[in-house]
C-alpha cells in the first residue's frame, strides 16, 4: 500500500495484480467470500489519491478474478495498476452475523495467551499464497511475528471484548522472527 492515509471505515476488498493479456484486463486477488462478488461493489476506492476503479466485466480463472476495468483498454494502462488495493466503505457492506466478522475488525485487538498474558496487538492480516497470518506486534519486544490464523492457533475470538486468544505452537515465537533485522546473517569465514 502507498503512504496514503486511508479512512478507517474502508474495508479491503481485493488487490490488483499483473496485467492479463493485451486488451487491458487485470488479475485481481479478491478478499470477498465469493471472488466474483467484488464486481458488485463498483465503484471501488483505491490507495492511490483520486483513483477509483469500476469493474466492467469479471470472470474467474483458478483462484484469481480476471477483470476488464472501465476506462482501461490496453496492457500499458493495466500494468500501471499492479499492486493497487481496492476498498469499499464499511457502510456499503451488510453487518456480519453474530458469529461472523470482517478481518478489519481484528486490527488493533489484543492477542492474549491462554493464561491471559498479553502477547501483543494485531497490526495486520497477511496472506502470501497459503493461509492467513496475523501480524502481531509483540508487547514484550515491540517486534512483529506472524501467527497462523487457524482455529488451532487462535481458538477464541472475543471481538466485542477487544481481544483474541492465541495458542502458538511450542517454540513458534522463538523460531519465527518477523523483522529482517531479527534474522542472524548466515556468514561463513
Amino acid at each position: 500500500m502507498s503512504g496514503r492515509k486511508l479512512p478507517e471505515n474502508l474495508i479491503l476488498m481485493g488487490r490488483i495484480g499483473a496485467a492479463h493479456g493485451i486488451k487491458g484486463e487485470v488479475r485481481i486477488t479478491a478478499f470477498t467470500e465469493a471472488p466474483l462478488a467484488i464486481a458488485d461493489y463498483n465503484p471501488l476506492e483505491t490507495d492511490r489519491p483520486g483513483l477509483t476503479i469500476s469493474i466492467a466485466k469479471a470472470r474467474l480463472a483458478k483462484n484469481v478474478v480476471i477483470a476488464t476495468l472501465k476506462d482501461i483498454s490496453d496492457r500499458n494502462d493495466a500494468e500501471t495498476l499492479n499492486g493497487v488495493s481496492l476498498y469499499v466503505s464499511r457502510d456499503r457492506l451488510e453487518e456480519p452475523d453474530e458469529d461472523e466478522f470482517y478481518y478489519a475488525d481484528l486490527i488493533g485487538l489484543e492477542v492474549r495467551l491462554a493464561d491471559g498474558t498479553v502477547m501483543g496487538t494485531i497490526s495486520s492480516i497477511e496472506n502470501f499464497g497459503s493461509d492467513d497470518l496475523l501480524d502481531v506486534k509483540r508487547a514484550d519486544t515491540g517486534k512483529s511475528v506472524y501467527l497462523p490464523f487457524t482455529r488451532a492457533v487462535v481458538p477464541e475470538l472475543c471481538i466485542a471484548d477487544g481481544y483474541v486468544v492465541a495458542e502458538p505452537p511450542q517454540g513458534w515465537l522463538d523460531d519465527t522472527p518477523r523483522d529482517p533485522e531479527d534474522v542472524e546473517p548466515d556468514v561463513e569465514r
